[in-house]
């Protein structure tokens, strides 16, 4: 399950304000990176608040995988991942996260990628 369009992450500005304006935790695999949402960035965009207003944007490197079949199949994952965790009802302060998988071999064990997630997720207070 792919995530609804209203919840993806699109636009070089909206990727400049999270790289400027967020809060950074690094973990052995992946970084994640959470923003205050910012709607008058999405000028082009049309603008709903409540659900649509969280939105998030996995990136996988090249130096993960040079396949993008690989690298596309851990994006679907994450983001289902996170979709079962997700829950309307505790989106109180909307949010963008970014995250980033960092080089590395990795792909072979995908429970570590997930655990990392989960813990990393539930670090930043995203999810209670």
């Amino acid at each position: 399950m792919a995530l609804p369009k209203t919840m993806r992450l699109n636009g070089h500005r909206t990727f400049k304000y999270i790289y400027k304006n967020s809060k950074k935790i690094y973990g052995k695999l992946m970084d994640l990176r959470i923003a205050k949402s910012n709607p008058n960035i999405l000028r082009s965009h049309k603008i709903n608040h409540g659900f649509s207003n969280f939105k998030i944007a996995i990136t996988v490197s090249k130096k993960v995988s040079k396949k993008s079949v690989v690298r596309n199949r851990i994006r679907r994952l994450l983001q289902e991942t996170f979709l079962k965790n997700f829950n309307e009802d505790f989106n109180h302060v909307p949010y963008w996260v970014l995250v980033s998988l960092k080089g590395g071999d990795f792909c072979n064990d995908m429970n570590d990628l997930l655990k990392e997630f989960h813990f990393l997720i539930l670090k930043s207070g995203l999810f209670k």
